[in-house]
């Protein structure tokens, strides 16, 4: 996996409208990137700003990404996979493309694995879509107004930070995120990588406060919530 003589571009999107949403800035995933390839570096760095859902047209960095590939015979690297893309139909025509890509959340998952998170992926992102239109349908039809320029943003940021800190306050309340942490902090404290560090929580049996076994981007989350440097 960490092979010298292999070749890396890394490519990093965040969102126009969307990137406050996600938790995942560049920086993380920059970090992230740099944690899965250890003593390697990506040859080239690519940021692309940009919603997931635009196909390749809108995306002028990723093609100078794979260009790049292509060129030095290096495999496309992206923290994780909804930073590619989340529509189905261009992720299929990138994957079968002549570039190799790796996820560093899912290093080891086919062809088949990534067809299916896509298409989850995709179907996500257009119920939320339905969802914000039926709901602004139905203000609108109570004759409520919409999109007030001068207090929409800070409506926006309003409701961000209350559901960052509803969503902080059931993460620090919840048991197995507590276990973790504890391990955390001991893991921290004798120098662990984010990536070794997401490794010991799942071999010795931490999840989530879902039940599921940890990803490079949790942990980097928990460290950051609960300030733990490494």
């Amino acid at each position: 996996m960490y092979k010298t003589d292999v070749l890396y571009v890394a490519y990093l999107r965040v969102s126009t409208q969307r990137q406050g949403y996600s938790g995942l800035g560049l920086e993380a995933q920059r970090e992230i990137i740099q944690n899965y390839l250890r003593e390697t570096k990506p040859i080239f760095e690519y940021v692309e700003v940009e919603s997931g859902r635009k196909t390749d047209k809108g995306r002028p960095k990723l093609k100078e990404a794979l260009s790049q590939c292509r060129t030095y015979g290096a495999k496309l690297i992206v923290a994780k996979l909804d930073r590619l893309a989340r529509n189905v139909s261009f992720l299929s025509a990138l994957l079968e493309s002549d570039v190799e890509i790796v996820f560093c959340d899912f290093p080891q998952a086919n062809k088949m694995v990534l067809h299916i998170l896509a298409s989850i992926s995709q179907y996500e992102a257009e119920l939320i879509s339905t969802r914000t239109k039926q709901a602004l349908a139905a203000k609108k039809a109570r004759g409520c107004k919409l999109g007030n320029p001068e207090h929409l943003m800070d409506k926006h940021k309003e409701a961000i930070a209350k559901s960052n800190e509803t969503n902080r306050k059931k993460a620090e309340d919840n048991p197995n995120n507590k276990r973790a942490v504890a391990m955390l902090r001991i893991l921290a404290a004798q120098g662990k990588t984010l990536s070794e560090m997401t490794d010991t929580l799942n071999n010795e049996g931490f999840v989530t406060s879902q039940g599921h076994e940890f990803r490079v981007s949790q942990v980097y989350v928990l460290l950051k919530r609960y300030n733990i440097k490494y």
